[in-house]
């Protein structure tokens, strides 16, 4: 079977409200629209049903950890999932410091992001989509049952990294 991706690449200025940047809205537009959407770091801005993020101040229903946050959600109940995390451990750091929390290896190894992955996994459907941000085009991955069907690099200029948006389809409820 062949195995297409969409890559794209179109240019934006940077923000750190990544979903008013405009061709990441324009991406979100296309598919939040249909079902019921999770997004456990929501933020400001997000489309998403159900907005969790740790922020008091944020216009959302939750306001928890991540990983507590979609631990409490049912198997199989989200259409979506927006995984717009902290995109290094610098800025982890810097968020949960800002609000109090503890940043310690638990927060900071590479097992907490396969915790938040399993845990999309669990919560979203056979046929769902994952849309993830951040440096890198790992997205959920293939190990959990994903396939990557669209790769959207958004260039920022000058010394700014661009910003990967990776759309997947859950393909099967079982790890691989």
């Amino acid at each position: 079977m062949k195995r297409e991706i969409t890559i794209e690449r179109k240019w934006a200025m940077p923000s750190r409200h990544t979903f008013k940047i405009k061709p990441i809205r324009q991406l979100l537009n296309e598919f939040v629209h249909k079902g019921w959407w999770i997004d456990p770091f929501a933020g400001y801005y997000s489309l998403a049903s159900v907005g969790n993020d740790i922020d008091p101040e944020t216009p959302v229903q939750h306001h928890k950890e991540a990983l507590e946050f979609l631990k409490g959600l049912p198997d199989n109940c989200a259409d979506g999932v927006l995984f717009d995390p902290p995109y290094s451990v610098r800025q982890l750091s810097e968020c949960y410091k800002k609000f109090g929390l503890s940043v310690n290896s638990k927060t900071t190894r590479s097992d907490y992001w396969t915790k938040l992955k399993r845990e999309i996994t669990r919560i979203l459907k056979v046929g769902g989509v994952c849309i993830s941000f951040g440096w890198n085009s790992g997205g959920i991955g293939k190990t959990l049952g994903f396939k990557q069907e669209r790769i959207l690099l958004v260039a920022h200029g000058g010394i700014h990294n661009d910003t990967i948006c990776v759309v997947e389809k859950k393909i099967q409820d079982k790890l691989l």
